[in-house]
């Protein structure tokens, strides 16, 4: 068997150590509400890890801490459906404002929130092809105005850059990139670009170089 992982757990999955505890109380034929209490989790944690990760020995499920441990390194390095892929619904949301086509029931164009000329070397954000889309951040930070009951229409600016950029697993087609503030096809490491600026002072001449008065 594989080396199981021994990293500590986030807050929706076990730790080793209570998968231990785990094994122990469940040999002992505690309840799944008494070993909740015990570790401190809801019952629905443990429901659901004695479900996806006992092992199966004589047609029964034996829940052992080293077989359970394993199967969780293992689902956990399984490639995940980004949320745009598995949900229509929320993919048209975001491509519609990506791409500036959201219309108003009387067939207008609906720009994103204003954005604050500063001047940057892309020329005027009218004269863009973004000049009526939206921001990742903005559509991410509009999603639970115009849902605040749904949950599933949910997803943040870095998953609507990672759709963008990561071929193969995004969902959103990549000409949308097009549309990004930046106009940029790839997605630079913000280190190259942080500090970055036009130089206005000239080299330093040398004192002999100058003219004599």
């Amino acid at each position: 068997m594989p080396s199981i992982s021994l990293d500590p757990p986030s807050g929706r999955y076990l730790s080793f150590a209570e998968r231990e505890e785990t094994a122990v109380l469940r040999a002992q034929e505690r309840g799944v509400r008494e070993i909740a209490r015990h570790l401190g989790r809801s019952p629905a944690t443990i429901s659901r890890e004695l479900r996806r990760n006992a092992a199966t020995r004589c047609g029964r499920l034996d829940y052992r801490a080293s077989v359970a441990q394993w199967h969780a390194d293992r689902q956990a390095r399984r490639p995940k459906v980004s949320k745009l892929a598995a949900n229509d619904r929320l993919r048209q949301y975001v491509q519609e404002r990506l791409a500036g086509t959201v219309r108003a029931p009387d067939g207008s164009g609906v720009e994103g929130p204003q954005v604050r000329w500063i001047g940057r070397r892309h020329g005027r954000r009218q004269d863009r092809r973004w000049a009526t889309s939206w921001s990742p951040e903005q559509i991410a930070n509009r999603l639970p105005v115009d849902f605040p009951e749904d949950e599933t229409m949910r997803i943040s600016h870095e998953g609507i850059y990672q759709a963008l950029y990561m071929q193969g697993r995004g969902a959103l087609r990549r000409e949308l990139t097009a549309c990004l503030r930046t106009g940029r096809a790839l997605r630079g490491p913000r280190a190259r670009t942080r500090g970055r600026g036009k130089k206005f002072v000239t080299e330093l001449k040398q004192p002999s170089t100058l003219p004599r008065d």
